[in-house]
């Protein structure tokens, strides 16, 4: 599972997944054993090991209400990684959306322009829609294309506040096909300024103008075509 607040990720992996890491990756090391977790130790890039139920209750609540300029990137090593995942999700408010990566015939992947980052389309999934159906209609709603479904690429969470709310978006995103783009145009309305089509080298320097939760969508989207 992976999180990002503010666009910084946070990492929830198993002790057999964590037996793979150095602690020179990381900036500072924590044992939820031997010390609490604290708004001035949140710097860099950050291993927490030993967590239990407080542990989580604690750090949430420091990265809902602490600015944390200097924070990067956690990565929580548990030892039962999905009560973790749900304690974390019960924090927030889920909401379901649905998101794109949609190529065409001559292997170019659709990108969008908004907010001065260059995205890729998804949305909140409707009443009762499922996130196949959701996908599909966000992107062609944004893009105004016509796509088929692919494979399932990842699942991405990433938190905002909406009316004093904290809310957790979690995000299915699916490969697509596209089928036609002969009335291809931006839904400006949402804020999409301008969409391309870009080969594999231009999508890898747009995303140094993106988002840590795009570059990590697509970077599992190559992966998989690798």
């Amino acid at each position: 599972m992976i999180i990002f607040i503010d666009d910084r990720p946070i990492r929830v992996i198993s002790q057999k997944k964590a037996k793979a890491l150095t602690t020179t990756e990381f900036d500072r090391l924590i044992d939820a054993q031997l010390e609490a977790v604290r708004p001035e130790t949140l710097k860099g890039h950050i291993l927490i090991v030993n967590v239990i139920a407080p542990t989580i209750t604690r750090l949430f609540a420091i990265l809902k209400s602490e600015e944390l300029p200097d924070f990067q990137s956690i990565t929580i090593v548990s030892e039962n990684k999905d009560f973790t995942e749900e304690q974390i999700k019960n924090q927030y408010k889920v909401i379901k959306a649905g998101g794109g990566i949609v190529r065409n015939n001559e292997g170019k992947i659709l990108l969008m322009f908004r907010n001065k980052k260059w995205d890729l389309p998804k949305g909140k999934l409707e009443k009762e829609e499922t996130s196949e159906i959701g996908a599909l209609r966000e992107v062609e709603e944004e893009c105004n294309v016509k796509i088929s479904l692919g494979e399932k690429v990842c699942t991405t969470y990433h938190t905002y506040t909406q009316k004093n709310e904290f809310i957790l978006k979690k995000t299915k995103w699916f490969s697509m096909k596209l089928i036609d783009d002969s009335k291809m145009k931006p839904q400006t309305e949402e804020g999409i300024e301008k969409l391309e089509w870009m080969n594999q080298k231009e999508v890898h320097l747009a995303m140094i103008k993106s988002y840590s939760s795009i570059r990590y969508v697509i970077g599992k989207y190559f992966d998989l075509k690798d």
